[in-house]
C-alpha cells in the first residue's frame, strides 16, 4: 500500500482550490485585491504558490489579513477570493480603466496601494463627464521642497508628517470651461477667445477661471463633489516624490530643476500669458495633469501656519480669513509651481488665474 506523505495542508488546499474553482465568479473587494499577491488582477494558482512558499513567515505581501504571520487565515482569505478581482466602481461613476496602467503609475508601490483599495483606478463622473483618478491612502512629509533657484517661504515650514487613511478620487484635469458651463449655465472665464495657441474649437477645454472659492460651492453642491484638502492636494501632486516638482516620463523621481518645469507646467516663461487646454503637459505618477501651472487651484482649507506634529487626515483650521490655493498659474514664475508652495486669498476673490480641481469620496 502506498502511503500519502504529502503534508495535511496539501490535501486541504487541494480540496479548497477545487471548491473555489467550481464556485468561480468574479470578486470585487479589498480582500480580493490583497489576495492578488502578484497584482495581475486574478487570484489563482500563482498567488497560492507564493502564499505557501511564505508559509510561517511574516512576508508582508502574503500576509493577507495583516496579523504578522502567513498562515491559515491568509489561505482562507485567498481561497475565498479565488478568480478575477473586479475593482469596485462607485455608483456615481462609469468605469474607464480598472487597474492602474504601469506606463502611467510607474511606481510599483503606488500601484499596489491603488489595487489594495479594491476600487477602480480611472473612472468618469457620469453626470459631469469629469475624468477622475483614484488616490490611495498613504503617508508623506508635507512642506518645504525648495528648487534650485527658489527657496521655500516661511509658511511652508515646519515639514511635518501627514497620514491619509482614506482613498479618494481627484480630477485628472482642472475643471474646464465646458464642464462648468454645462452645469452652471454660464462661463465666467476671461480667456474665452481663440488665440494662435488655442484654436476656437478647443477654447472650452481651457480651465474655467475667474471663479472664487465661494462661487465654486454652487458647482460642488450640484455635483456631489468637493474640493480636496490642502494635504490631499500636496500628497496627490507629489505622487511619491519629495522634490520641488513632481515626476514625469523621463524624470520619474521628480526634479528640483526650474529649467525642467516646462515639461509639466504652463507658467510665465512658456505659457504665452494665457491659459491652455488642460492636459497639454506631462502628467505625474498618479496620472494627474496641470498640478503645476495653467491656473491656481482652490483647495478646501482655511489658511494658517503649519504645526510640527504628525497629523492624520488634516482638514485645516475651523475658521479664518483666507482660503488656500495651490499649484501656480500661467502668469507666475516657477516658485508658485513647487509642490509645497502656498498661496491664499479671500474666498470671495476671483482672477483669470484662479481655477479648481474636484475631488470625490468613493
Amino acid at each position: 500500500m502506498q502511503i500519502d506523505r504529502r503534508p495535511p495542508i496539501f490535501n486541504f488546499v487541494l480540496v479548497a482550490v477545487l471548491l473555489a474553482v467550481l464556485g468561480g465568479g468574479e470578486r470585487a473587494s479589498a480582500q480580493c485585491a490583497a489576495a492578488d499577491i502578484n497584482d495581475n488582477g486574478v487570484v489563482d494558482g500563482t498567488d497560492l504558490t507564493l502564499l505557501l512558499s511564505a508559509w510561517g513567515t511574516n512576508d508582508a505581501r502574503a500576509d493577507i489579513d495583516g496579523n504578522g504571520l502567513v498562515g491559515g487565515t491568509d489561505l482562507t482569505a485567498l481561497l475565498a477570493s479565488w478568480g478575477p478581482c473586479v475593482p469596485g466602481v462607485p455608483a456615481w461613476a462609469t468605469l474607464l480603466e480598472a487597474a492602474p496602467n504601469p506606463n502611467v503609475v510607474t511606481s510599483s508601490t503606488l500601484r499596489a496601494a491603488i489595487t489594495a483599495t479594491g476600487l477602480a483606478w480611472r473612472v468618469r463622473d457620469t453626470a459631469t463627464q469629469i475624468e477622475m483618478m483614484l488616490i490611495p491612502p498613504g503617508t508623506f512629509n508635507m512642506g518645504c521642497s525648495a528648487s534650485q533657484t527658489m527657496e521655500c517661504n516661511n509658511d511652508e515650514n515646519p515639514v511635518h508628517q501627514v497620514i491619509l487613511t482614506n482613498a479618494f478620487y481627484l480630477g485628472r484635469y482642472e475643471v474646464t470651461q465646458a464642464q462648468w458651463q454645462a452645469r452652471m449655465g454660464s462661463n465666467p472665464s476671461f480667456f474665452q477667445g481663440a488665440s494662435t495657441q488655442v484654436p476656437a474649437a478647443q477654447v472650452q477645454q481651457r480651465p474655467v477661471e475667474m471663479v472664487s472659492w465661494n462661487t465654486i460651492q454652487g458647482f460642488l453642491s450640484q455635483t456631489g463633489m468637493r474640493l480636496p484638502t490642502e494635504a490631499e492636494w500636496e500628497y496627490a501632486y507629489r505622487a511619491g516624490t519629495t522634490t520641488a516638482f513632481h515626476g514625469y516620463t523621463g524624470q520619474l523621481s521628480g526634479t528640483n530643476a526650474d529649467s525642467l518645469l516646462g515639461n509639466i507646467a504652463w507658467f510665465d516663461l512658456g505659457g504665452g500669458f494665457q491659459t491652455r487646454v488642460v492636459g497639454g503637459k506631462l502628467g505625474n505618477g498618479l496620472g494627474l495633469h496641470d498640478m503645476s501651472g495653467n491656473v491656481f487651484e482652490w483647495v478646501n482649507d482655511w489658511y494658517d501656519s503649519y504645526s510640527a506634529g504628525a497629523q492624520t487626515n488634516p482638514q485645516g483650521p475651523l475658521e479664518g480669513n483666507e482660503r488656500v490655493l495651490r499649484g501656480g498659474g500661467w502668469y507666475y514664475d516657477s516658485d508658485a509651481c513647487r509642490a509645497s508652495s502656498r498661496s491664499r486669498y479671500n474666498p470671495a476673490s476671483s482672477s483669470s488665474d484662479f481655477g479648481f480641481r474636484v475631488a470625490r469620496t468613493p
